[in-house]
């Protein structure tokens, strides 16, 4: 572990100073931590403040006073960069999240995610499926039960080109179908979010039901986020739409993505063990992110966040986890630290947030699928080269 009061300190400078050294503001330098283009410390005699490594502040300030050349831009952006990919999904604009142009957050007060699998579709009506559909597996866990559904389906499903428009919205709703299942045991009827509130043992309408419910809507879609980008190259391929919804669920899984909610209870075991601030000053000493905060595409908060905590009392371990890392770093809940204190709040398993998410994630993966098969082309990027000159003939 490094000791910050021995370190010399002309090598790490005050938020003030970082900020002027960037031309940036407060909220902008966070969003740049969280990146993990600049190195934080907590300050060692004021434990409100945090100090910034120059060396990578001046690094960044270099970086955007010089032009790039296009190799260098084409690789940033593959890394919360510039949009590589056109589509008229999903945006995130001003802090705001932009189902084909209407608020997420609003659509979460009144819809339901067939609803907004309709809209991500280009349509206003969810398609219901006629085809029967087999009951889920009845292992206990849940990504068992996903991964195993829906390679039953890729198996058999025919593949996307050449196919009617009429038997892809159908294919469409019966593998949201098939997913809802998965996730909550059952193979039942009505709308997802009461499937899923029985599947856990809470009242199909009621305020848990109508909880998740939100969480669904919320969490539909997010632009080309890694899971989706992994179901769009699989569509560009003429795959089925079963087989880029299996791609989106296995880029979900890793722990940088939807298995942050695994990361995020990790660090609030840390919390319960050690204290909530030995735990999050621990993380920041050691240069470690605090999971559950923070987000690139959000810098003044995740807005998905807002729209949910604002519904529900954080449980109280959650809630001392939400005032410290203001208090450290000025930083706000992300989505998974959200849904993770919603599902608490419940009662549900501790596999919910993961559950939901994939749930609610398939309604985008079906929409970015069903979109880069109608453009017609292969997702195939060039490789920047960086290894042993090739050897001449």
């Amino acid at each position: 572990m490094i000791n910050i009061i021995n370190m010399k300190p002309e090598e790490w400078i005050s938020a003030t100073e970082a900020r002027t050294r960037l031309g940036v503001r407060a909220q902008t330098l966070y969003a740049y931590v969280s990146r993990g283009h600049v190195q934080v410390r907590v300050h060692p005699d004021d434990s409100r403040r945090s100090l910034y490594r120059a060396l990578d502040v001046d690094a960044l300030a270099a970086r955007q006073g010089r032009s790039r050349k296009l190799a260098d831009v084409a690789s940033a952006a593959i890394a919360w960069g510039e949009p590589v990919l056109a589509s008229a999904i999903t945006t995130v604009r001003d802090g705001r999240l932009y189902y084909r142009g209407r608020d997420a957050a609003r659509l979460a007060d009144d819809h339901t995610l067939e609803q907004v699998a309709g809209l991500l579709l280009g349509g206003d009506d969810h398609a219901r499926p006629d085809a029967p559909r087999p009951p889920p597996s009845d292992h206990a866990d849940v990504r068992h039960r996903l991964f195993h559904a829906l390679a039953d389906r890729v198996a058999t499903a025919p593949p996307m080109p050449g196919a009617r428009a009429a038997m892809v919205a159908a294919e469409a709703a019966l593998l949201l179908d098939i997913v809802a299942d998965a996730a909550s045991g059952l193979c039942g009827d009505g709308p997802i979010h009461q499937r899923l509130a029985t599947g856990w043992g809470q009242a199909a309408t009621g305020p848990a039901a109508d909880l998740i419910r939100r969480m669904l809507v919320l969490v539909a879609d997010h632009e080309l986020n890694a899971s989706t980008f992994a179901a769009r190259v699989t569509a560009a391929t003429g795959a089925s739409l079963a087989a880029s919804v299996l791609a989106g669920l296995s880029a979900l899984s890793g722990p940088r993505h939807g298995g942050q909610s695994a990361v995020v209870r990790r660090f609030l075991a840390e919390a319960k063990m050690h204290g909530t601030e030995e735990a999050a000053r621990g993380r920041l000493i050691e240069d470690r992110h605090l999971p559950g905060f923070g987000h690139p595409l959000y810098p003044l908060g995740d807005i998905r966040a807002r729209a949910l905590l604002d519904r529900f009392e954080v449980p109280r371990p959650l809630a001392e986890l939400q005032a410290m890392a203001r208090l450290l770093c000025d930083a706000e809940p992300n989505i998974d630290f959200a849904m993770i204190a919603a599902c608490d709040a419940l009662g549900l398993p501790e596999d919910a947030p993961f559950a939901i998410f994939a749930t609610a994630r398939c309604a985008g993966w079906i929409a970015h699928a069903v979109e880069q098969g109608e453009s017609r082309t292969l997702i195939r990027p060039r490789a920047r080269y960086v290894g042993p000159e090739p050897l001449a003939p």
